[in-house]
């Protein structure tokens, strides 16, 4: 833990760790605390839709999971979404794919470097805090289930097929051209420099865990003091979390981390039963407290946000209570 004295001269380091909606969610409120600088490590796993065809296609890595977080720290956010979101629809080639993927990807091979490209989208929007690939080396997800059968890739095994499927037990990393998988070294920088470490939420499986199964992350947060929050989800996802309670999702993680959640974030609030009625049609539950015996601290708030028939976190609730835990006298950055 660093020198409490310092704390009133530096800025508290917060580093998420995630990918997809969720994180997107969370930076977004995250952006608009003050004194804080933010480091987000996001997973580069995806491998569907128009970020999966550009990695088929030109071999790049997936641009998806991190336009959403340069998007959500852009002060810019709201024009930029309608503008780098919409969809080409005449020319062949583009059709389906979306002008910020594209526009990144070109970065990425006009700089040399994927890293660099990203450095460069986040020039233009703006985007306050840095935006870090968890590795640039790229790989698929594979899942194997409880029956020992496997799926390959994410998009495979975000979206079941049929009715049922069988529990996720493990889920590894193949790489694509080498004999490795290694982490992206600013990742490590930003781990060490640490005050805050925040993972979720998101998808579990497909959102979360595939960064903290890259070689070097487990180990670099085993050796490190920051404090190590997880947001728990608010829905289960089939497939992945079915009929999970906060308890499964902090022993999931603790079994990825290697290391004690320092404190779980718990949303309480129920959604209608209309829109419960909804996501049951999706086989969505909504996550329970339970009664979790963790050994972590439970931090239970209204976090809840279903404009749209969407439920998500409040971003702003979501901010406003981590930003409650950094200014805690308990907190020391």
């Amino acid at each position: 833990m660093k020198d409490k004295r310092s704390k009133a001269k530096r800025k508290v380091h917060v580093v998420t760790i995630g990918g997809g909606s969720g994180q997107y969610a969370l930076l977004s409120g995250l952006r608009h605390l003050k004194d804080i600088r933010i480091s987000a490590v996001v997973s580069m796993m995806d491998s569907g839709g128009s970020t999966g065809r550009l990695r088929d296609e030109l071999g790049t890595l997936p641009p998806g999971d991190i336009l959403k977080c340069i998007l959500a720290l852009s002060p810019h956010q709201e024009t930029a979404r309608v503008i780098f979101q919409k969809r080409f629809k005449k020319d062949r080639r583009l059709k389906g794919h979306n002008a910020g993927n594209m526009l990144l990807t070109m970065l990425s091979r006009y700089t040399g470097s994927f890293p660099a490209g990203v450095q460069a989208l986040a020039e233009i929007l703006d985007a306050k805090g840095e935006i870090l690939p968890v590795t640039i080396d790229r790989a698929t997800l594979v899942a194997e289930l409880t029956d020992g059968s496997r799926i390959y890739g994410e998009s495979a095994i975000d979206t079941p097929r049929g009715h049922q499927r069988e529990t996720i037990r493990d889920v590894y990393l193949v790489p694509h051209h080498s004999d490795a998988i290694t982490l992206y070294p600013p990742v490590l920088e930003a781990i060490t420099d640490a005050d805050i470490i925040i993972l979720g939420p998101g998808d579990l499986f497909t959102s979360i865990i595939p960064n903290l199964i890259v070689p070097g992350l487990r180990e670099k947060l085993t050796a490190v003091s920051a404090p190590l929050f997880h947001v728990v989800n608010i829905m289960t996802k089939f497939g992945e979390t079915n009929h999970y309670q906060a308890s499964d999702f902090i022993s999931t993680i603790e079994g990825f981390t290697g290391r004690k959640i320092s404190g779980a974030i718990v949303n309480t609030r129920r959604p209608d039963d209309r829109l419960l009625a909804l996501y049951r049609e999706q086989k969505a539950e909504f996550v329970d407290v339970g009664f979790p015996d963790t050994g972590c601290q439970l931090i239970l708030e209204d976090l809840l946000e279903t404009s749209g028939d969407v439920i998500r976190h409040d971003h702003e609730k979501l901010a406003g209570l981590i930003a409650g835990i950094i200014s805690d006298d308990s907190f020391q950055a």
